[in-house]
């Protein structure tokens, strides 16, 4: 039987070949666990023929595995559709009810108490809200999605009064949307006097992306007055594409017909050239214009209001979902931690059949078992001790001090050590060397 080598404390190796019994699978330490587990291959869950042989479960879980790899391939390609349909706007159209109405207060003068020192002041109002609301809650996580102010859809608001009864200061109303606008439900305007106002409201739309207005040939040409630039492009490239505008030769040159020779005034143009020929063409979206007089109440009516209905875009909630699945970090992080814990269970699985394979051995021929065992450690010992360059046997008998290559390596040892006292000291004493 091969000895320990000196100092060794035994052997502390862990057994690789099919005679050593194999260490037991040791948890990992609770830093570990926290962190992000190795990807691993398929290959790692399939659970050994021979456990399979042993334990009939064992079936139920290899078809599970199978449901669960199809399951996958799954969601990764959905995952792959949501990813390409997130990278385009989802809009959805709703109506949104305006409301704009007006009362009569009676204020006192702030210099005088009698009665006939009370001013007539009028308030106007401009609300809104959406009609159908309902899509107000994620599928992901069932909570409240925000609701959206009435601001929040448009980007300016101009009330324009009568110029001749408010004077030049004091006939326009401004709004303008900038980065710190806090948004709000409504507006409200409020200006002295008891005589009928007919009054002009501007509401621009804030689109997401920006819509343009047509030049009116582009337009007729197209078939659409206001539309998103990239949907404008894409049409432009369908009529280019149905009246065979396209160049037989250079391919990105485009043969403008009468109609585009109006519009851009060229005869052909390579098509990276319609996007900066375009901007002539396009114009902010008008605003959305209401009239409304304000004029005092008929008796026993405290306000008066009128409300219109308009269409605005905005973003599908079905996105926040999609957006919810796709970027969560919590569940990505629960499916690795349960795969690392496969991972973990199917190894130990495996180490526990390595170790009953060893006991069965030993079983079944107790005596060759015993001589193999000793006769393959005692080679992984003289292995190891010719590797490191140990010959302990060796080294015991002063035979192995007297041979030639002894002496040349005490003179190499020798030679080594007077060169470095010799550099050591001229560096001391400021000696260059050449």
């Amino acid at each position: 039987m091969a000895r320990h080598m000196p100092g060794s404390g035994g052997p502390q190796m862990r057994r690789s070949n099919a005679y050593g019994p194999p260490q037991m699978h040791r948890p990992m330490p609770p830093m570990a666990q926290q962190a992000l587990p190795k990807k691993k291959r398929y290959g790692d869950k399939i659970i050994h023929p021979t456990i399979r042989q042993l334990e009939p479960d064992a079936e139920n879980y290899m078809a599970l595995l199978a449901s669960e790899q199809k399951l996958d391939s799954t969601l990764s390609r959905k995952k792959l559709d949501l990813q390409e349909v997130l990278k385009r706007p989802i809009k959805v159209k709703k109506r949104l009810r305006i409301y704009i109405s007006h009362t009569f207060v009676e204020e006192k003068h702030p210099e005088k108490e009698n009665d006939e020192a009370a001013l007539p002041m009028w308030e106007l109002r401009v609300e809104g809200r959406l009609l159908d609301d309902s899509t107000t809650t994620t599928a992901a996580n069932h909570r409240p999605l925000p609701k959206r102010k009435f601001s929040s859809f448009f980007k300016s608001l101009v009330i324009e009064l009568d110029k001749e009864m408010y004077g030049p200061d004091q006939h326009l109303v401004e709004w303008h949307r900038t980065q710190n606008t806090n948004e709000t439900d409504g507006f409200q305007v409020k200006r002295a006097g008891d005589r009928p106002v007919k009054c002009r409201i501007l509401l621009l739309l804030d689109n997401h992306p920006a819509k343009f207005k047509l030049h009116p040939r582009l337009a007729k040409v197209l078939g659409i007055a206001v539309e998103t630039r990239p949907k404008i492009i894409e049409a432009l490239w369908q009529y280019i594409k149905t009246h065979s505008l396209q160049d037989s030769k250079e391919r990105d040159i485009i043969n403008c017909d009468l109609f585009l020779q109006q519009c851009f005034g060229v005869n052909r143009m390579r098509f990276m050239e319609v996007p900066p020929k375009l901007q002539h063409l396009l114009q902010q979206i008008d605003p959305l214009e209401f009239h409304h007089t304000i004029q005092r109440p008929a008796e026993g009516q405290e306000q008066v209001s009128t409300c219109y209905d308009i269409e605005v875009e905005m973003e599908d909630p079905v996105k926040q979902s999609m957006m919810a699945f796709v970027h969560n970090p919590v569940l990505a992080n629960d499916l690795q931690m349960l795969e690392q814990k496969c991972y973990d269970i199917i190894e130990q699985i495996n180490e526990l059949k390595t170790r009953r394979d060893f006991y069965a051995r030993f079983h079944a021929e107790p005596i060759e078992f015993i001589e193999n065992l000793m006769r393959s450690q005692s080679l992984d010992l003289q292995k190891l001790s010719d590797m490191g360059g140990n010959n302990v046997e060796a080294e015991r008998h002063v035979e192995e001090y007297l041979r030639s290559e002894a002496d040349e390596g005490v003179q190499r040892y020798m030679f080594q050590k007077v060169n470095q006292k010799r550099f050591e000291l001229e560096q001391s004493l400021g000696i260059r060397q050449n």
